[in-house]
């Protein structure tokens, strides 16, 4: 590919793409049209050299914000993006699409960023802020209260979950749990019920549409140790295992300020927890970005792409291409706040391999 072309692309590109496309020109420094810090370009440049060698990196690159906003394409990340497809149609590098949405299923994902990028993604290609939950297989056969919204037993299922309970099917079971909205409220009291078997874990997805009887529900399982039609004099501590994923606090759509994410969910069932009980809400996993688990599971993927593709050299780095915006501060000081039990989640990762931590490519504007 000529370089005067891709020059191109680099003035074109604006945020955190002109820092991809000015990797890709082989520029070092600061990139023209813009002051954006580049770092290493050697590797990059080389897959556009006549030599074409294999490359020794791969990308993570995030979706919302930076390749689509809300369900618009971005023009220049299109482009950018463009470049980095060979006249086969084939990536020249291994790359993994990441996003913190979680109420979508992977495939359906896949076929969405597929119509929009004019490429064939493939599901495994796509990290959804659940995706890492695959690895917690040991708690895969527990019965799990899930909270979140859209396909929630399907996409519970794909993780590996076997026994599932919504908040709804909760509900449903235990009437007078959900006492906030008055046309919900039961007309008359039903019997209690001894026949529901105890819930052994919380499994939160995603951001729910009824957060009051969400935080409501999730609450009365926590505090009676999964037997919410019952009451215990003292709330067990530690208490049942908690996974979630998305830590986002804000994120970016159409709307010209960002909009309340996962993480604002969890900060308030943290903040009712702790006021209640006294106690700190832990987890036993929490995953999506910035979580350095999500990470270690993208860079597995990356690895098992270029294996599959026959390039032998080893990845040595992967480049985060990110968004930069105020919402994305307040999301990482969030996440580093959260309170993990150790964890043993089992991992197909390989033993021997050596772990590789991504480099941030982000913009610098405000």
């Amino acid at each position: 590919m000529a370089v005067p072309g891709l020059f191109a692309a680099v003035r074109a590109a604006p945020g955190p793409w002109q820092r991809v496309a000015c990797a890709a020109a082989g520029f070092r420094g600061r990139c023209p049209g813009k002051s954006y810090a580049v770092g290493p370009a050697q590797a990059v440049a080389a897959l556009f050299s006549p030599l074409q060698s294999q490359p020794t990196f791969g990308f993570l690159l995030d979706i919302d914000g930076v390749l689509v906003r809300g369900h618009r394409v971005i023009p220049a990340a299109l482009k950018a993006f463009h470049r980095l497809v060979n006249a086969q149609g084939k990536l020249r590098v291994p790359v993994v699409f990441v996003t913190n949405a979680g109420n979508i299923l992977q495939h359906d994902k896949a076929q969405e960023l597929s119509a929009l990028l004019g490429f064939q993604v493939e599901p495994d290609q796509v990290i959804l802020s659940h995706s890492p939950m695959k690895l917690f297989s040991q708690y895969h056969g527990k019965r799990m209260i899930v909270s979140g919204q859209g396909p929630l037993v399907e996409n519970a299922q794909v993780l590996g979950f076997k026994n599932v309970v919504t908040v709804d099917e909760l509900r449903m079971a235990f009437p007078v749990l959900d006492m906030v909205d008055l046309q919900r409220r039961p007309k008359t009291t039903p019997l209690p019920r001894n026949d529901f078997p105890a819930i052994e874990g919380v499994l939160l997805l995603g951001e729910p549409v009824r957060w009051e009887t969400s935080l409501q529900l999730i609450m009365d399982v926590l505090l009676s140790n999964g037997n919410p039609g019952t009451g215990l004099a003292t709330a067990p501590y530690p208490h049942l295992p908690v996974l979630a994923s998305n830590m986002d606090l804000l994120w970016m759509a159409e709307a010209k300020m960002p909009r309340f994410g996962h993480g604002t969910f969890l900060l308030c069932l943290e903040t009712i927890y702790r006021k209640v009980t006294g106690k700190e809400l832990r987890y036993k996993g929490l995953m999506g970005k910035p979580s350095i688990l999500t990470y270690q599971y993208a860079e597995e993927l990356i690895r098992r792409q270029a294996e599959r593709r026959g390039w032998a050299a080893p990845i040595q780095k992967l480049y985060a291409v990110g968004p930069h915006h105020p919402s994305d501060r307040h999301q990482g000081s969030l996440g580093s706040e959260r309170k993990l039990r150790p964890s043993s989640a089992r991992s197909s990762y390989r033993r021997n391999a050596t772990p590789i931590f991504p480099e941030r490519i982000q913009s610098q504007d405000p």
